[in-house]
């Protein structure tokens, strides 16, 4: 999102490509951590923290459909001509990925600070 802010302002080309390579570089780590975030949610064994981890499940894969919308949305010979080559719409689409990124990752401190997910408490 930030290179497409700085883009609306400069204009340099380049950083169209920068947010195509940033936005699916964050779809690959978001697999990756997707992972290990299964291996922790097979874990829990508390309702609540069950709840929460399901919410920060659900909220990530969400993101994660919108980011590659975005990025669909982005490529020329693909998405691009559906939003006549303008990036108005894919950027919206990454803000409202981000914003549910946001609160995701607000559960996800909550998983971890409050309910001791993946943590290893000294002497265990």
């Amino acid at each position: 999102m930030i290179t497409d802010l700085i883009y609306y302002f400069c204009r340099n080309t380049s950083l169209i490509l920068i947010s195509k390579f940033l936005i699916a570089a964050g779809i690959v780590g978001a697999i990756v951590a997707a992972v290990f975030g299964l291996i922790d949610w097979t874990g829990i064994t508390e309702p609540a923290a069950k709840r929460i981890g399901n919410w920060h499940a659900r909220l990530n894969i969400t993101a994660l459909i919108l980011f590659g919308v975005s990025l669909y949305l982005r490529m020329k010979n693909y998405g691009a001509p559906l939003v006549g080559f303008h990036l108005k719409i894919p950027f919206l689409v990454s803000v409202v990925g981000w914003l549910l990124m946001a609160i995701s990752a607000s559960l996800g401190g909550k998983l971890v600070y409050e309910h001791r997910m993946g943590v290893t408490e000294p002497g265990q």
